[in-house]
């Protein structure tokens, strides 16, 4: 049966040769599903050995794991967790959230067409970037907060790793405190527009690439994390906890660009084991221990909001996200308006 007709019995899963080159995955020969199927047959496919349905699974199970880590810190808390001093955790959990559905999602219903499977990947790539915002508030607020005397602390030495720093210190510090998450989101942005555009552009080099530019954001929201550990060490084992956030993106990054296992088998590991897989599992596992060390350190501050100057508002934490959540749509409307307008062109040409 050819793959017009595999498509109609809408069952049959294609081989690399039988879906378009936007489609096959390299070393992945075989499992793929036929490009036009129904929404319900995307449903269907969770339960199916095809290859993505590791990917779905390995990112939609992880939602309700992350939720329960979240939950059972906060059994019995009540309306306290309503309080402004838990805005940068909600912030954080809405950028995890958002990533772990949205790549579960992608993965399931990208075979629905050519350009739903460009759209699909396309907001993924956004909600990686939001998740990198969410931690950066995370990181602002609970990770470096401001000392409790107000800004002019700043000069006693913290950004210069001794006492009596004078003016230089608080000159950093003013830095810090103005440019910290707009850079973190002028960071986000410019990975989304990057990964985006490696869709249609560096074809040969699109993995490494779309690691690199999200190893960017990493270097520029851990820095609250790398003063702290300089200046006082771990603390409710921060550093342990960072150590291992640290291994586990690295290893993901590994396994996304070396597609390793199956580049060592071409068509064995086809269904399970390839390193998308690993590269989500690689990815969950170093968030958890980033949640990790976000919980020791509000348990290092305390239950009650502590008296800083520095207070999360709800601008300053949700505002800033749902701000950014509004720039990345419009870069993923702008990218996806494009795919439409390049897939009729080419069925204009077809029809020619």
């Amino acid at each position: 049966m050819g793959a017009a007709g595999r498509r109609a019995a809408g069952a049959l899963l294609l081989r690399s040769s039988e879906v378009p080159a936007s489609v096959a995955e390299s070393f992945i020969l075989s499992g793929y599903r036929c490009p036009g199927s129904t929404f319900a047959q995307c449903l269907a496919s969770a339960f199916q050995p095809t290859n993505e349905t590791g990917n779905f699974w390995t990112h939609f199970v992880a939602v309700f794991i992350f939720a329960f880590r979240v939950a059972e810190q906060f059994w019995g808390e009540g309306a306290g967790l309503l309080e402004p001093f838990y805005y940068p955790l909600w912030s954080y959990c809405l950028g995890v959230g958002g990533l772990l559905v949205a790549s579960s999602m992608a993965h399931l219903f990208n075979s629905m067409s050519l350009l739903m499977r460009e759209v699909c990947f396309y907001i993924d790539y956004g909600t990686i970037s939001a998740y990198t915002v969410g931690s950066s508030l995370a990181y602002f607020y609970y990770i470096h907060p401001a000392p409790a005397g107000g800004a002019s602390n700043l000069s006693s030495g913290p950004w210069l790793g001794r006492e009596g720093a004078g003016g230089l210190g608080a000159l950093l510090g003013g830095w810090f405190e103005a440019l910290y998450v707009p850079s973190a989101c002028l960071v986000a942005l410019f990975c989304t527009l990057a990964c985006c555009s490696s869709r249609h552009q560096w074809p040969r080099h699109r993995y490494l690439i779309r690691t690199l530019v999200f190893l960017l954001p990493f270097a520029v929201v851990s820095i609250p994390v790398f003063h702290k550990l300089w200046r006082v060490g771990g603390g409710q084992g921060t550093g342990r906890f960072f150590l291992r956030h640290c291994c586990w993106l690295l290893a993901s990054g590994l396994f996304n660009v070396s597609k390793i296992p199956e580049r060592l088998s071409p068509g064995k590991f086809d269904i399970w084991g390839h390193s998308h897989q690993w590269f989500h599992c690689c990815t969950f596992m170093s968030i958890l221990d980033e949640l990790h060390m976000i919980r020791g350190e509000i348990r290092e501050l305390g239950a009650a909001p502590p008296p800083l100057p520095r207070a999360p508002t709800f601008l300053s934490t949700f505002g800033v996200m749902l701000c950014l959540l509004l720039l990345l749509a419009t870069i993923v409307g702008c990218f996806g308006a494009r795919a439409y307008a390049t897939q009729q062109r080419s069925q204009r040409r077809k029809g020619d």
